[in-house]
């Protein structure tokens, strides 16, 4: 940072900008260093902040806060170290959905886009004639997104192996969760069901309706019941190793259709709510005190996070993913790229990268946008009262009325361009992440 400083490019982005800075000496850079949000100097083009006067003034008189109400709303608004607007930046608010984006900057750090959770198949008997003489064991460690494509895969890598039958239980162990479902006794039910294809219902036919044409149905019969066990039992024989999406498909999936088991499965990897929100705040540089978690996920308002630690941490999200050679859309949504998830009935301008929340009385919009005359502008906006709906129509038309001031950008940024196809949509079910360890 402070050779950043030194190189001078700092104070030319801003007198680019029509900034005029004082000499900065060490003590200077090294404020700006630990500064929440790198925050240099204020914006002296006053579209930013009118627009967010005009934002306010248009809550009121629709009829969407009472006027002796606007503290419960907050607005941070950045381009770089420029400030363009604040109102309640640094208060905690409740960000509901919000919450996810520092689950993803915290599993991301730990984990890397690339990493994989691993789920062990193993039996406790041997197999013979096609007949497993025990229980088959899943020993699972965080998968988040273990779903009918993938049990189906798996059920037909069992059958691939030549096992057919199980003579005693299915066993849980771990942090087992399908089909988003987090109790492992449920959830390792509907996993038996998806292993044997005569047991399944329409959910399981419909998923297998849209798989590749010519999966086969998976016939494994399982004689016993569910059954959890605390830890896994040295003396079993591990079958096969089942890897889970790639944990950058899993965040973006998560983001996508903001799927809170998704975010609390990822929390819970990295150590939980608490870890997220020490680890969140340190990565972004903004006071502890700006976000206070009780989950990974945003359920419920206790979910506290102020505007400017939004900003900041998906900041902090950014420099991650161009650290691994990504960029923040390959984690969250673009408009005018993807077209799934909270993404409908949206109204932003083309390449906005960004991430809604929605609670009961919560509707909140954070995400950064490219402009012409402010190059990125990130942006946080907390909306607390009834009608959700109201605030997600103006929220857009807010960032509609920005780039009319600011100019369209004339192309989309390669910081913000997707390095995966448009709308992907991961490939479930794949028996490439089927590993058979078992050789006889």
């Amino acid at each position: 940072m402070l050779e950043l400083l030194g190189s001078g490019l700092v104070t030319l982005w801003l007198e680019m900008a029509g900034v005029q800075l004082k000499p900065l000496n060490a003590f200077d850079a090294l404020a700006w260093q630990s500064s929440p949000g790198l925050v240099l100097a204020p914006d002296p083009n006053p579209a930013g902040a009118i627009t967010v006067q005009e934002y306010l003034k248009a809550l009121v008189t629709s009829k969407l806060i009472d006027p002796n109400l606007t503290e419960s709303q907050g607005i941070w608004m950045q381009s770089g170290p420029m400030l363009m607007a604040n109102h309640q930046g640094t208060t905690p608010l409740p960000a509901a959905s919000l919450t996810k984006i520092a689950t993803s900057l915290v599993a991301l750090k730990t984990w890397g886009p690339d990493h994989q959770f691993d789920t062990l198949v193993s039996a406790t008997g041997p197999i013979q004639n096609g007949v497993l003489q025990g229980d088959l064991v899943i020993a699972a460690s965080n998968d988040p997104m273990f779903v009918w494509e993938e049990a189906i895969a798996l059920g037909n890598t069992l059958n691939k192996m030549g096992i057919k039958q199980v003579k005693g239980n299915l066993v849980i162990t771990g942090n087992f969760m399908m089909n988003f479902q987090p109790n492992p006794i449920v959830a390792g039910q509907t996993l038996k069901q998806a292993l044997n294809y005569t047991t399944w219902s329409r959910p399981a036919n419909y998923v297998y309706s849209i798989m590749p044409k010519g999966t086969p149905k998976p016939q494994l019969v399982i004689a016993g019941t569910v059954k959890l066990e605390p830890q896994i039992n040295s003396q079993q024989t591990v079958l096969l190793r089942h890897r889970s999406l790639p944990l950058k498909q899993l965040i973006k999936e998560m983001n996508v259709f903001s799927n809170n088991e998704i975010a609390q499965m990822l929390a819970d990897s990295v150590g939980g709510a608490q870890v997220v929100q020490l680890t969140a705040a340190q990565l972004a540089r903004v006071p502890q005190s700006e976000i206070q978690l009780i989950n990974g996920s945003g359920l419920g308002p206790e979910n506290r996070i102020s505007p400017r630690a939004v900003c900041a941490m998906l900041m902090a999200l950014q420099r991650e993913a161009l650290f691994h050679q990504l960029s923040l859309s390959d984690f969250l949504l673009i408009s005018g790229f993807d077209h799934r998830g909270t993404i409908h009935g949206r109204h932003m301008p083309t390449a906005t990268v960004f991430k809604t929340g929605t609670l009961r009385d919560v509707s909140s919009l954070a995400g950064v946008i490219p402009t012409r005359d402010r190059g990125l502008v990130w942006f946080a906006i907390l909306n607390r009262g009834n009608n959700v709906s109201g605030f997600r129509a103006g929220q857009d038309q807010f960032l509609q009325h920005l780039v009319q001031k600011l100019q369209v950008a004339p192309a989309v940024p390669t910081a913000l361009t997707p390095h995966s196809a448009i709308n992907t949509v991961p490939e479930l079910g794949s028996a490439s992440r089927n590993e058979i360890v078992y050789g006889g």
